[in-house]
């Protein structure tokens, strides 16, 4: 997948007729997930190279779709991804990006644990993000973000990699804990007999040999300043200085942007920092992400 080209033209004109649109009518109204984004007996889903696109950079962004989550996608749908890819290709902090995105819930209580869809580098990534079923699912406050680090090690293919041996970039989104995962749960998900005994940390650094691990923690401090502080330290135990905080959601595709933009030499402390503080984020939050992000 991956073989048309973005046009920003195109995505305004979609985003004007949805702008009126309310997210859930935007979304899937279906109540189960797309089959076509039901990662049970999946194999791979590929980022390859094209004539338009020869030094393709896969990009896996996993949303929490749980609890009140449900609005950042619902974001993304209506203006954040057109950021996003302008920051990208305009910018030409990537040349050749092909965006995947995937859902994540619960794997014990959620009836779509994981939603997956393809690597796109056209509007057809919008076709995926708007497919992804938003069900408000999770039973308690830890999710199952390590299924999409399962994913990315084991159901993924990139030319990025097997060509270049160049990393890809995965990036989870969400306002919880991560729920430990288990051989029961990777089963129910993806289906067979698969085997697997390490801890999430493992399985983390399985995801991190073929793209670079950020998770953008979206703090709601002011709610549950405890949990939120146990939740950072956790998260700080599995992805260490890929851990990136903000209190603003329409933040997020800027910290993707930046996080992207300076891992790839395309971008300078001072520009991220002006990027950064334009989407909102406060200084602090700020001078945090850069020295995480300092290459």
């Amino acid at each position: 997948m991956g073989y048309s080209s973005w046009s920003d033209a195109a995505y305004r004109s979609v985003a004007r007729e949805r702008a009126t649109t309310g997210g859930h009518e935007v979304f899937r109204g279906e109540k189960s997930v797309d089959p076509l984004m039901d990662p049970r007996g999946l194999g791979v889903r590929e980022s390859r190279d094209s004539e338009h696109h020869p030094d393709s950079v896969p990009i896996i962004v996993a949303f929490d779709v749980t609890g009140s989550m449900g609005h950042v996608p619902q974001r993304f749908a209506g203006e954040l991804l057109g950021r996003l890819m302008r920051l990208l290709v305009e910018e030409g902090w990537v040349v050749d990006p092909q965006v995947l995105f995937a859902a994540i819930g619960d794997a014990v209580s959620d009836r779509a644990p994981l939603q997956v869809g393809q690597f796109e580098s056209g509007l057809e990534m919008d076709m995926w993000l708007t497919r992804l079923w938003l069900e408000r699912g999770g039973g308690d406050i830890p999710e199952s973000y390590t299924l999409a680090h399962w994913f990315a090690r084991h159901h993924t293919a990139t030319d990025a990699w097997e060509k270049r041996r160049r990393r890809g970039y995965l990036f989870t989104i969400g306002d919880a804990d991560n729920k430990p995962l288990h051989v029961s749960h990777l089963r129910r998900v993806f289906g067979g007999l698969i085997e697997h005994s390490g801890t999430d940390l493992d399985v983390v650094r399985a995801a991190a040999e073929r793209y670079h691990v950020f998770h953008i923690h979206l703090d709601r401090r002011g709610v549950h300043p405890e949990a939120t502080r146990r939740f950072l330290d956790a998260w700080q135990g599995l992805v260490g200085d890929g851990l990136l905080v903000t209190e603003q959601p329409d933040a997020i595709c800027e910290l993707i942007g930046v996080a992207i933009g300076l891992t790839e030499g395309r971008l300078d402390r001072e520009a991220s920092h002006r990027v950064l503080i334009a989407a909102g984020m406060g200084e602090d939050r700020v001078a945090s992400a850069l020295e995480r992000l300092a290459p």
